[in-house]
């Protein structure tokens, strides 16, 4: 599809105040009369928009078993010929009730559903849930374990980000780029086998620290990675970001305004896409963000190639946020020394008995937090995540609620598309790269 194929941004808009607005002299199809209806059907505005605004709407059913919605999602999308004049999102197909799952789990025990939240950023999940209960606690976790958290928080950012690029242009119909986006994830889950023997959904991280050290050799292999990732970018933007018949796709399409993804709650590179430059590792750091050199990257544009773009532009911060911490890597332990909050080491168990019983309450009960509420927010590869957690003075949470940004974010969907040719669409949801599981939580 061209550009002359499609609305500009000032036609969108046209058709957008067109349906909202009763009084413009245009009613929307819903609002007519039959006998209107049938008098006015067929007829083309002339002038601005060239659409149809007077023909049948036809409500078309996308999802949920469809690749291109990412997951089990249904959009009910009004059609007006070729342009989209309504989107309605339908949630709640996967069913995984996470939040309610946490309640009836110890704190410990959570950090097995905390990734699989997001599974393709899970360390973002598990990092945001641990130190919610770590501030509760008020737990001490020793600097090499904060480092290694760093490390992975990052590598599972360009995981997120490689499967973004890889699928986000297969819906378009480019098939080449899966293969070399995939050919790095690969790579970064194989980072993520070793450390910990899972290639998704880690559970690796604890509260007070890390579940085991790295493996030796672990940061040589993740300084390679590096090498080879800043490769694959400069191979992502000559093929795939450079590539005029996916700028004409990506151009233009999907504008969402400053003020708009401000009054919607976006967050991640979706706001910063529209120019707003908030990062929670800048704006309330955590894990020593504030002591590493980075730059949060925005674009004035607002629209899907913005979006795009700004996922590639995230690939060379995380890298330089990752090398950083390489050097910084210093041997020490990886668990808060607390034995009312990690567990003892296996050889204490064989000539303490304060540690066998340490051992037993900690797996039979688990810890008790004081009585209180937290809430820590982190930046996930979609945006600011966060676990408000509320404790009763038990060993499971009273309450446990979620800031997943892909449930935010969506709401943008129906904003950015009405206008839009229905193409445009699936362009639209791919950048705006929400995860269900994230969104149903």
């Amino acid at each position: 599809m061209t550009g002359k194929d499609r609305t500009t941004v000032k036609e969108r808009d046209t058709l957008r105040d067109l349906r909202q607005d009763p009084d413009s002299g245009t009613l929307p199809r819903r609002q007519m009369t039959p006998d209107h209806q049938e008098s006015t059907s067929g007829e083309r505005l002339q002038g601005q928009t060239g659409a149809l605004l007077h023909t049948e709407i036809m409500s078309l059913n996308v999802g949920p078993q469809h690749p291109s919605t990412h997951g089990v999602l249904r959009l009910v999308v009004d059609m007006d010929g070729e342009y989209v004049v309504k989107v309605t999102p339908h949630m709640g197909y996967l069913h995984t009730g996470f939040e309610k799952t946490f309640e009836n789990r110890t704190y410990q025990q959570g950090v097995t559903y905390a990734p699989r939240t997001d599974y393709l950023h899970s360390f973002g999940h598990e990092l945001s849930y641990v130190l919610s209960v770590e501030k509760l606690l008020g737990a001490e976790v020793p600097e090499r374990a904060i480092t290694v958290r760093v490390i992975l928080h990052e590598l599972g950012r360009i995981h997120s980000h490689l499967v973004f690029v890889g699928t986000g242009l297969l819906d378009l119909g480019a098939l080449t780029p899966f293969f070399y986006a995939f050919r790095e994830k690969e790579s970064v889950q194989d980072l993520f086998e070793a450390v910990c023997g899972y290639r998704m959904n880690q559970g690796y991280f604890r509260v007070g620290g890390l579940s085991r050290d790295i493996p030796e050799g672990w940061p040589a292999m993740v300084s390679r990675f590096l090498d080879q990732m800043e490769k694959g970018v400069q191979e992502y933007t000559t093929l795939f970001a450079e590539n005029p018949i996916f700028q004409d796709r990506a151009r233009g399409v999907g504008i969402i305004p400053p003020e708009v993804a401000l009054d919607l709650g976006l967050t991640g590179p979706n706001l910063r896409a529209s120019g707003v430059p908030m990062d929670n590792r800048k704006d309330n750091p955590y894990c020593g963000y504030e002591t590493y050199d980075f730059n949060v990257v925005t674009s004035t544009d607002g629209d899907s190639l913005a979006r795009f773009n700004m996922r590639l532009w995230e690939f060379g911060e995380s890298i330089k946020i990752i090398r950083q911490a390489l050097e910084r890597l210093r041997p020490g332990p990886v668990k808060d020394p607390n034995r009312k909050i990690s567990l003892p080491p296996r050889h204490e168990l064989e000539t303490s008995m304060e540690a066998v019983i340490h051992h037993f309450k900690l797996v039979t009960e688990g810890f008790h937090p004081p009585v209180g509420e937290v809430y820590v927010p982190t930046e996930s590869a979609r945006g600011e995540v966060g676990y408000y957690i509320v404790s009763d003075g038990g060993s499971m949470p009273y309450r446990v609620k979620i800031r997943a940004p892909s449930f935010v974010n969506l709401q943008a969907l129906e904003y950015a598309c009405v206008g839009a040719q229905f193409a445009d669409l699936i362009t639209i949801l791919a950048t705006i790269d929400p995860v269900l599981g994230d969104v149903d939580r």
